[in-house]
């Protein structure tokens, strides 16, 4: 496990332009602010990346401007699709970049069967020689996985070297995880880190998430590593109200991104359509609840 990730994964978000075009200009703002905050390395094309509002072509424009701006830390990309051969094809091409993982999740399946949601993750391993960040979140793919579940993927997929969980309440997943899998499988936290230090004290690797405060997360991270819970536990609640309020559902993407503008590294808040722009009293919340937290 020496050899696998760790730590903070920073997810990232597209940047466009406010006639909703891809702003790359601006990847590489984001990638420098990774390496600055200790990040171990980023995450490109998830969910908050608004991946499905991407066309193929700007997929991988985004992919080969991350990769391109990696200061040598590992890249992931998403590669989901609704199918096993699309996924594939986004995975082979992940590949061909040079993605250090792909980050896959449960495609929509109607009535979710477990043999042939085991069956597609086999599929894409067989496919491409990249290790497997199974992503588990329920809430956008509709399929539940359980623990069980998870420990087969693990055990009978080598490739299957991760998990991003994002299926609350995650510090009981984790345990229950981890007495079925072993500590073969690195679990990784997201879900805007609300639960990060409950998942730490649980036995997760890190996190993979996309809070417009890396540092923070790194921070966390960094001290729960070196046992002294009291400062991690000093960092995490004092910003826990601002880790709440960026991941709200539904405008939680905007806001992150409204706070990224803020911080100059994103030159636009442009979330793409239909995805809601937040309003002015949103961001108004936003700079007030940041300076509280001793944030600018």
């Amino acid at each position: 496990m020496a050899d696998r990730f760790s730590g903070v994964h920073w997810m990232l978000a597209t940047p466009f332009k406010e006639n909703e075009e891809l702003d790359l200009d601006s990847i590489g703002n984001l990638l420098e602010k990774a390496h600055q905050s200790g990040c171990q390395g980023v995450v490109a094309l998830g969910v908050t990346g608004e991946a499905a509002r991407l066309t193929d072509a700007e997929r991988r424009a985004v992919a080969k401007e991350v990769i391109a701006h990696a200061n040598g830390r590992p890249v992931t990309l998403g590669t989901t699709a609704a199918g096993t051969s699309a996924t594939i094809a986004y995975s082979r091409e992940a590949q061909e970049l040079g993605a250090a993982a792909v980050m896959i999740s449960a495609p929509p399946m109607g009535k979710p069967n477990p043999d042939s949601l085991f069956t597609h993750y086999r599929r894409i391993a067989d496919a491409v020689d990249l290790p497997i960040v199974v992503q588990d979140y329920p809430q956008t793919s509709g399929v539940h996985m359980a623990p069980a579940f998870i420990a087969r993927l693990a055990e009978e997929i080598p490739s299957v070297h991760y998990l991003k969980l994002e299926d609350p309440p995650t510090p009981i997943k984790i345990t229950a995880i981890r007495a079925a899998a072993g500590d073969d499988l690195a679990i990784f936290g997201g879900l805007g880190g609300m639960y990060l230090l409950d998942e730490l004290a649980r036995g997760s690797a890190g996190a993979m998430t996309g809070f417009a405060y890396p540092e923070v997360l790194v921070s966390i991270c960094r001290a729960m590593a070196e046992g002294d819970k009291a400062q991690a536990e000093e960092v995490f609640y004092r910003h826990l109200p601002l880790l709440l309020f960026e991941f709200q559902e539904g405008i939680g993407v905007g806001i992150r991104k409204y706070a990224l503008q803020q911080r100059g590294l994103i030159a636009n808040a442009r979330v793409r359509h239909p995805g809601p722009q937040i309003t002015e009293e949103t961001r108004r919340e936003f700079r007030q609840l940041a300076a509280s937290v001793g944030l600018e």
